[in-house]
């Protein structure tokens, strides 16, 4: 069983590593390096305060950007050039499979958050670059999971993307909106309001709170505190086992 999954990790990790990812990675590296510079240069105040966050805030958005579009690409290119049907006809359990590949994209996931970190060691605490990438490592790991389920369940590019961004967006933004909704303007006794309210906590119930992890603060202002951090990676591991689940009741289901 756990051979099985290893060899299917190791030649994920084998493919991500020989295509253009780790290129991809090191150039976006390389571009948000030398643009915050760039904004060293120019700021009037707190020169290496923004530097630092103008770095930390791109290459967030860079880091999900990069290992979710590469989960969807792999898994929908493995799907259209039928090597999922060469793999199952084989002695080989679908749910041997999903881990595998889980446990595959789980290791870019850490590859690429490890990497975009070593530029923030010389512009920040060491203790608080390494809670920022552990943050980032649970956030990516979170969205390559959430990837798998999604190529999984829609079986197409565009679909499972779109979910992925709306799913991200969302959970990067609903504090915010749990605020907006708890203290509206006008109309706060209406039936409507409520129902917006309402469904607004039911999705705080089931979504993590992605505004909390990977914060750009903890570079600038003041460290974490790790009881935080380990929160987190209880939330994530949680996380990647719901999904994982969902994936593999979808998965089983399919006829190939």
């Amino acid at each position: 069983m756990y051979r099985q999954i290893a060899t299917i990790a190791r030649y994920t990790l084998l493919e991500a590593l020989r295509t253009r990812l780790p290129g991809l990675v090191l150039a976006a590296i390389a571009l948000l390096t030398a643009a915050s510079f760039f904004v060293h240069e120019i700021a009037i105040t707190e020169s290496a305060r923004l530097q630092t966050g103008f770095y930390a805030a791109g290459m967030r958005f860079g880091a999900v950007f990069m290992a979710g579009l590469y989960v969807l690409a792999s898994m929908t290119r493995e799907f259209n050039d039928k090597g999922l049907d060469i793999a199952l006809a084989l002695d080989l359990p679908r749910s041997h499979y999903i881990l595998g590949k889980l446990a595959g994209f789980l290791a870019i996931a850490m590859l690429i958050a490890a990497a975009v970190s070593v530029p923030l060691a010389f512009f920040a605490a060491t203790q608080a670059v390494l809670q920022w990438a552990i943050s980032l490592a649970c956030e990516l790991a979170i969205v390559v999971a959430l990837g798998l389920f999604c190529v999984v369940t829609f079986s197409q590019l565009m679909p499972a993307a779109s979910f992925v961004l709306a799913f991200y967006l969302l959970a990067r933004s609903l504090t915010a909106i749990r605020l907006m909704s708890a203290q509206p303007l006008t109309g706060a006794d209406a039936l409507s309001h409520q129902f917006i309210g309402w469904l607004v906590e039911a999705l705080a119930l089931v979504m993590p709170a992605l505004d909390a992890w990977t914060r750009t603060a903890w570079l600038v202002n003041q460290s974490a505190v790790w009881s935080d951090i380990g929160i987190q990676a209880f939330q994530s591991a949680l996380y990647i086992a719901l999904l994982t689940a969902a994936a593999m009741f979808d998965f089983y289901r399919k006829n190939f």
